[in-house]
């Protein structure tokens, strides 16, 4: 039991000190700090549901970085206490051992928040059932998939041109859909040489599609260029 505890503080230590660097990816704007500020505090609310349970209290068990199943652990509790849903699909499987976990946590927070703003922005009138958030992970040849659907309105197809460009959140809340923290998104995906795609979701609402290509595929393909 001892030991246990203490490997337990250890991995929440190792993990703890990784939060910082959520900070590193993208230029310190006063929405960007606010964002990344928001992932921190979901990452170490996830980091103290863990350690309270020997197994995720959540099915959190394909997602083997730990920076990322804490924060998936923490947005969840964060979104079940405002009456939302946010589930991993069956499909998902991220293993270990990622280079740089943060690009990954910048980009599936900020995702999963803009997801949650809809579903919450348009429950009264333009939804019907539970608020409903879907995350799926998955590994692809030299890129990790990241997948995040949502029952809220959608994003309309001539927003989807603007949607990602800085300055487009005014727009998007007078549109139907606002998109805190998709700039910043798209920002750290074309830093990394990543791609970010918006869709209907079957059924109605939205589906954001992530590319992020492996750190290790970047320096190749940077070594062959």
């Amino acid at each position: 039991m001892i030991l246990r505890e203490a490997g337990r503080r250890r991995n929440r230590g190792a993990m703890t000190n990784q939060v910082p660097m959520l900070a590193d990816p993208v230029q310190p704007t006063r929405d960007a700090q606010r964002h990344r500020r928001r992932n921190a505090l979901h990452t170490l609310l996830g980091m103290l549901e863990l350690a309270r349970h020997d197994r995720p209290p959540f099915a959190m068990d394909p997602v083997h970085e730990p920076l990322v199943r804490a924060l998936l652990v923490g947005k969840t509790v964060a979104a079940a206490r405002l009456g939302v849903h946010l589930s991993l699909s069956t499909s998902s499987h991220l293993r270990g051992g990622m280079e740089h976990p943060e690009d990954l946590v910048t980009v599936l927070g900020n995702l999963i928040d803009n997801a949650q703003d809809a579903v919450l922005a348009h429950r009264p009138t333009a939804m019907r059932g539970r608020p409903l958030i879907e995350v799926d992970l998955r590994e692809r040849a030299a890129v990790t998939e990241v997948r995040v659907t949502d029952n809220g309105p959608g994003v309309p197809p001539a927003a989807r041109e603007w949607i990602f460009t800085e300055g487009a959140s005014t727009k998007q809340r007078e549109a139907g859909h606002r998109g805190l923290g998709l700039a910043m998104v798209s920002e750290v995906l074309s830093q990394r040489g990543g791609s970010i795609s918006v869709a209907e979701r079957a059924g109605g609402g939205a589906e954001f599609t992530a590319h992020l290509p492996r750190a290790s595929a970047r320096a190749d393909a940077w070594s062959q260029s």
